[in-house]
């Protein structure tokens, strides 16, 4: 597999970057996280730069394909937060998504409203589903999937790290079939201003990830208000080699 990436982090309209990109070069592959951290006075900051410490030392080590491996790589990242959070004395917590890609296959995970989107062949074909207040009144019927974007209770997410007992939603290890395999991993400041149906015709027209991330960014900075959340997101091209 040919692996090209590109990605961006960007304080928007705050005056500090909570958020946290890591491309981790393997090997094998690659392994990436994206993580939004919440809390003030620079606590979001730490608490996903700290996650994104203690993944990457798990994944120097150990496979990613295996669901228990994840388990406790996010176990110590939690752990992690939460003694951040006793040594300051303050609430920090993180979001995170996190993508292993092992010659062939992929596998990923995340933890609350940090999203990870699965194209092949130009096609979008599986994305995370948000651990949200306003994910859970999709799953109720009253809203539909696109109106979580302009949901009242858009920014009340239901699990992240620094809680000691995050738990992540791990996907199956999925076998990359296609010519090109995409994955766009993103924060809610950036998913909420590019909608989905934009995010395929962008790739369509792209030759390379930096080409698919300008068009989104494009279409995103039209959309923000000037006091917008830090956004940031991360592109893994997956392709066959001739």
């Amino acid at each position: 597999m040919k692996i090209s990436t590109a990605y961006i982090s960007d304080t928007g309209g705050r005056e500090k970057n909570d958020d946290t990109v890591r491309m981790m070069p393997q090997s094998d592959g690659i392994c990436v996280f994206v993580g939004d951290g919440l809390g003030g006075y620079d606590g979001g900051r730490i608490a996903s730069s700290t996650a994104a410490d203690v993944i990457e030392e798990c994944r120097k080590s150990k496979s990613f394909l295996n669901d228990s491996n994840m388990q406790e790589a996010v176990s110590l990242a939690d752990q992690a937060v939460w003694q951040q959070q006793k040594q300051r004395n303050g609430r920090m917590k993180t979001t995170l998504v996190v993508l292993s890609v092992e010659d062939d296959l992929a596998k990923w995970m995340h933890v609350g409203d940090s999203r990870l989107y699965h194209f092949t062949d130009g096609k979008l074909r599986r994305q995370t589903m948000d651990h949200s207040v306003s994910q859970v009144a999709v799953l109720m019927g009253e809203i539909t999937q696109n109106e979580i974007r302009f949901h009242e209770d858009r920014n009340r997410v239901l699990r992240a790290l620094g809680s000691e007992n995050a738990k992540p939603d791990i996907s199956s290890t999925i076998k990359l079939s296609g010519q090109r395999d995409a994955f766009l991993l993103c924060t809610d400041g950036f998913w909420e201003y590019v909608y989905e149906n934009e995010m395929e015709q962008s790739l369509d027209r792209a030759e390379n990830p930096g080409q698919w991330l300008d068009e989104m960014l494009k279409l995103l900075r039209t959309r923000v208000p000037e006091d917008n959340d830090n956004f940031s997101a991360a592109i893994v091209f997956a392709e066959r080699e001739s």
